[in-house]
């Protein structure tokens, strides 16, 4: 059992404020993993005292952007150093099956490696020519940090979400407090030794566990200068809506409901087998998991069989179980949540073709959920509209591309999307015309060096790369 009896703030580990530890349990039996300490309003205020002194009277914001770079590359290698480590601590704590989160530990260091690229090449500072050759000035551009940056990440995804904001708001030259789910408690604080052993400057980073109500704090403390959030659309509102009371700096990854379309000409056996990861990875619990999935009438019931023939084949289990393809939801309202958009899709008249809102058989310990297929779904029904977060599918029949492109647009989100063709431009014709952050052709896995992020109620701003770095500076313009 692994205790974390202090918190992480401003880069050194310190007595929280209240004494009580939250006890961790195994999503997969409910077994004890650890305890750690939860920060409350006074650990924040702490941590954001600390963040506010780095970056007005320190050194980081000042640091070249070469060391700094260089600090963050040794934060990558460290963690890729701990890879296995990782993997299996988000494995035990979110009910996230081994073979993801080991496979996610690549995706992590590509991610960094696009922000460390774009860094290293990003203008700093330039000098701009006047359109007019004979006037008497010039124009001096400065790309410098906004200040102190509250992020704030789900528990989904937590390494990922984490970088995600703190490499580009480093890099860039802020200070960072990072809250964290207490789910995560475990990994997070991982995460926080690694950071640890970086180089960064005193008060540059803090890695806060908290609830909500805490999590709150942050966002309206009056000297947080910018807040980058993930999470649920609803929680993104709140924290827009806080934000602009005080003109905040704000970018939000929030939820979807993506379409996943196959055209008539696709390879059915591959845009299956591709939707295996596309549409289920981490259990469902992802945010750009594509899970309404879009089939032409003239192939509708081949669509639907060979979808119920790769949902039943799933092995739902022990996340550490290395043949585990499907793990326990994160808590047990998470779980029954899923069940009840299960009951739900019902109630409304889909077909359930496989799953249903029972328990998987030998599993009832756990927060598991049976993976579920409905077909015969109109998009209007709530299953087809609201963000469920679990392993359920629904398969919606269109007419033409028209109204396959009508369908998967008739959507509050906008975050993610795929499309499945024999003919690549083809595909890509139809890609243009989908209003949303994130395309994929064939299955393509989503890269970091292009922005990351959504349209309409799944967002505001971008992240990864050369554009998610933009995110996290402010332009000063000098004229001479």
């Amino acid at each position: 059992m692994i205790t974390y009896d202090q918190l992480f703030i401003g880069g050194e580990w310190t007595e929280p404020s209240g004494p009580d530890l939250l006890d961790l349990v195994s999503p997969h039996d409910r077994s004890l993993l650890g305890r750690a300490a939860q920060a409350l309003p006074a650990d924040v205020d702490r941590a954001v005292a600390a963040a506010r002194a780095a970056f007005d009277e320190g050194t980081w914001p000042r640091t070249p952007p070469a060391d700094r770079i260089a600090v963050l590359r040794r934060l990558n290698t460290l963690r890729e150093e701990r890879a296995d480590d990782v993997a299996a601590i988000i494995s035990a704590e979110n009910g996230s099956a081994l073979w993801f989160t080991r496979a996610g530990q690549a995706g992590l260091t590509r991610q960094a490696d696009a922000y460390l690229k774009a860094a290293g090449e990003f203008g700093w500072e330039e000098t701009l020519a006047p359109s007019d050759p004979g006037a008497p000035f010039r124009s001096v551009v400065r790309r410098e940090a906004i200040g102190v940056v509250a992020a704030i990440i789900p528990w989904n995804s937590p390494f990922s979400a984490a970088l995600a904001k703190l490499i580009p708001a480093l890099l860039a030259g802020n200070t960072v407090v990072l809250k964290v789910s207490p789910e995560n408690s475990l990994s997070m604080n991982l995460l926080a030794g690694l950071l640890a052993e970086t180089g960064l400057p005193r008060g540059v980073v803090s890695v806060l566990p908290a609830d909500r109500e805490t999590s709150e704090h942050l966002v309206k403390h009056p000297d947080v200068d910018k807040v980058a959030f993930t999470g649920s659309t609803r929680a993104g509102r709140r924290i827009a809506s806080l934000a602009g009371e005080q003109l905040k700096r704000v970018s939000l990854e929030l939820g979807g409901k993506s379409a996943a379309v196959i055209l008539p000409d696709a390879d059915l056996g591959a845009a299956i087998q591709g939707l295996k990861f596309g549409s289920l990875l981490n259990n469902g619990e992802a945010c750009i998991a594509q899970t309404r999935i879009l089939a032409p009438r003239s192939r509708y019931d081949e669509v639907v069989a060979g979808l119920k023939e790769m949902v039943e084949s799933l092995q739902v289990g022990d996340p550490a179980d290395e043949k585990t393809f499907i793990g326990p939801m994160v808590r047990p309202d998470q779980q029954q949540r899923v069940r009840d958009y299960i009951s739900l899709g019902v109630e409304e008249g889909a077909r359930l073709v496989t799953g249903g809102a029972q328990v998987p058989a030998g599993l009832e310990p756990g927060n598991y959920v049976t993976p579920t297929l409905f077909a015969d779904v109109s998009n209007t029904m709530r299953i087809a509209q609201e963000e469920i977060f679990g392993p359920v599918l629904v398969v919606i029949a269109y007419d033409d591309e028209d109204d396959a492109v009508r369908i998967a647009n008739e959507s509050e989100y906008g975050l993610s999307g795929g499309v499945w063709s024999a003919d690549e431009d083809h595909a890509l014709a139809v890609a243009r015309r989908l209003r949303t952050g994130t395309v994929t052709i064939n299955g393509a896995p989503i890269g970091f060096d292009g922005p990351f992020g959504g349209f309409k109620a799944s967002g505001v701003g971008r992240e990864y790369g050369a554009v998610g770095l933009t995110q996290y500076i402010e332009y000063q313009t000098v004229t001479v």
